[in-house]
């Protein structure tokens, strides 16, 4: 540990002095080169399909949408059936069914009085509980996307995309449900009980029990690029720009080298965090995660609460306005795709990125990790986004800061007018909450970047540490300079991941169905038994 951080110590030095040797116009050069090289596959991945002269909707949405749909309707809408059950689950009320013994209520193949499936991991059946590896999930999901990514959806379509958002996140549901039942039951873990998981496992070891082996393979190495370059653009650079951007601007700081000096430390930091791996991950995560929650959330409910006269008014723009086709920013279709986009990025269901995390969690059931998995695109999406949207919609009807369908460039700006408004000073709170929300997500996306890093190269102490020091390099270098064009690609990637994910999801329906009969029946015996 001491030689790593004295060996960060040096990389971080020597990028300082680069940065202060070098023109300012650097970061702008390497960028152009960068949006030469890599721009054709962000147009691909971010295509849009023209529906009219104003509304153009991304291939890539179609498949997500889709496949939420697909979902809901092939599990016969379990986000609504089992959405107790994930309750009760989070909570532990069903923890006794992973005690030793409890699997013999189920049916599965027994040997020598165990699972056969388990025995090689005898004593290890994950590394976090439910509520962590739900907490570390929705570390990463939940982000700037609330803050700011809704408020250009708002700006766009207008109140009626509010609706359209808790649609895809409640369609979203079912999507999370099925990739991390899928995440759990097919993992690796180790003698001595590390976890590894997600799509790049359920795609070679599910594809090939389907006799498409070498095609499994081809995906899972796909994910596992796509994964890693998400990691290190998106997952890290993009939060640290906007953390340190947030905290500069609030402080009005003059250095020109602010940017490394808080990048350095948010490196530090996520050092001390990442290096311990998924245990201590999940350890920061089940407190940052419901601490953000209060903090943000508790601040939108106090501004609804203040402006209550206001609130039937906003839920009758948010109803009518989704379904007017006279509405502004292309109608009733314009409204509709803003929603879906912002509901659907923001929660990134159908991405494959959650089941990763849900991998580690302690269970024998993964359908249990599953019914936990499909709250999240409810919390992160029903609940925070739609925070946010009724905020901006209430606050705009008496105040009219803003005019619907007219494109902002910084969404963070609207969200804070909005909350300024209301709470003299709550720029330092939405400050607070940028800053959390891009460190939470970092350091959840480290994660998911370093499976697909092990998948690739192995799983040995140098490969785990060499990622780790680069990955806390691009931390430094994200949040020192603006970076356009590589967080572009990284994004693409990031969405790239939907087409390999929701291929092995499709093809491994029946073995979550399966792996659901399973675990209601294990519920069922344990009530029996009391």
């Amino acid at each position: 540990m001491k030689r790593f951080y004295t060996f960060l110590a040096f990389l971080l030095i020597q990028i300082n002095a680069f940065a202060q040797t070098q023109e300012p116009s650097t970061a702008e050069k390497v960028d152009a080169v960068f949006k030469k090289l890599t721009g054709w596959f962000v147009e691909a991945i971010f295509y849009e399909i023209p529906f009219s002269d104003t509304v153009k909707v991304p291939w890539v949405l179609f498949v997500l949408i889709g496949g939420a749909i697909y979902f809901t309707l092939t599990f016969r809408f379990v986000q609504f059936r089992h959405f107790r059950t994930s309750i009760k689950t989070v909570k532990g009320d069903y923890d006794a069914l992973d005690h030793h013994g409890a699997h013999k209520t189920i049916g599965d193949e027994i040997q020598n009085d165990d699972i056969k499936d388990t025995i090689k991991v005898e004593g290890h059946h994950g590394e976090v509980s439910h509520f962590q590896a739900l907490s570390a999930a929705l570390s990463g999901t939940v982000g700037l996307g609330n803050i700011a990514g809704v408020a250009v959806a708002i700006s766009i379509g207008g109140p009626g995309a509010t609706f359209w958002m808790i649609i895809a996140g409640l369609l979203g549901m079912a999507s999370k449900f099925a990739e991390c039942t899928l995440g759990v039951c097919y993992r690796d873990i180790d003698e001595n009980g590390v976890v590894y998981g997600g799509p790049m496992y359920y795609l070679s070891k599910g594809l090939k029990e389907k006799g498409f082996a070498k095609f499994g393979k081809i995906l899972a190495a796909i994910f596992a690029v796509l994964v890693i370059g998400g990691s290190f653009g998106g997952g890290n650079m993009f939060q640290a720009n906007q953390a340190s951007a947030s905290l500069i601007e609030l402080f009005q700081i003059q250095n020109q080298n602010a940017g490394i000096y808080i990048g350095i430390v948010m490196a530090l930091l996520a050092g001390l965090v990442i290096i311990g791996g998924i245990k201590r991950i999940a350890s920061v995560t089940d407190k940052l995660v419901p601490f953000m929650a209060v903090l943000y959330v508790g601040a939108a409910l106090i501004i609804i609460i203040m402006n209550f006269k206001y609130i039937p008014e906003a839920l009758s723009l948010i109803f009518t306005e989704a379904f007017k086709g006279t509405a502004i920013a292309g109608g009733f279709i314009g409204a509709l795709i803003q929603g879906f986009k912002r509901g659907t990025f923001s929660n990134e269901a159908g991405v494959g990125s959650a089941a990763i995390a849900h991998s580690a969690v302690r269970t024998r059931y993964p359908a249990s990790e599953g019914i936990v998995a499909l709250l999240e695109p409810f919390i992160d999406t029903v609940v925070v986004c739609t925070m946010t949207a009724v905020v901006l919609v209430i606050t705009n009807i008496h105040l009219g800061y803003f005019v619907y369908g007219e494109k902002i460039s910084e969404g963070v700006e609207l969200t804070a007018k909005a909350f300024e408004s209301q709470i003299p000073h709550s720029s330092i709170l939405l400050t607070i909450a940028v800053f959390l929300f891009a460190f939470s997500t970092m350091i959840s996306w480290s994660y998911y970047g370093l499976q697909g890093f092990k998948y690739l190269f192995g799983k040995s102490k140098v490969v785990d540490m060499t990622y780790k020091i680069v990955f806390l390099i691009f931390v430094v270098v994200g949040a020192a300079i603006s970076l356009g064009s590589v967080i572009d690609f990284s994004d693409a990637m990031i969405f790239g991941m939907v087409v390999p994910n929701m291929i092995g999801v499709v093809f491994l329906i029946p073995r979550i169905r399966e792996e659901v009969a399973k675990y209601l029946k294990a519920i069922a015996g344990l009530k029996k038994s009391k």
